[in-house]
């Protein structure tokens, strides 16, 4: 399992500045196995230390999943990085990462 983290932790960590990938584009560029909800349990329980871009990491559609006000802060640093909005939804089109191919 542990392993697996540290795989997601190093995909979201390609995400550059002003782009944006879902949850299950990361699982997709994951080596191995992993499921979106994978994705999702290892952004919650990593360390603050690991300073993960976790705020790159969106539901599917560009949905912004965190309630209160980890959305809140997710929809601050994102706009902070340029990313486009239409609404309270990331115009993922315009700002979605593309992984390398494995």
């Amino acid at each position: 399992m542990q392993a697996d983290r540290e795989a997601i932790y190093r995909v979201v960590a390609a995400i550059p500045r002003g782009k944006v990938a879902t949850y299950g584009d990361v699982a997709e560029a994951v080596d191995g196995p992993c499921t979106a909800r994978r994705v999702g349990w290892a952004l919650r329980s990593g360390s603050p230390g690991l300073h993960l871009s976790w705020h790159r990491v969106l539901a599917a559609g560009g949905r912004i999943a965190l309630p209160g006000e980890s959305g809140e802060e997710q929809r601050f640093r994102l706009r902070g990085e340029g990313v486009p909005f239409a609404g309270k939804r990331v115009r993922i089109e315009q700002c979605r990462h593309e992984f390398t191919p494995r």
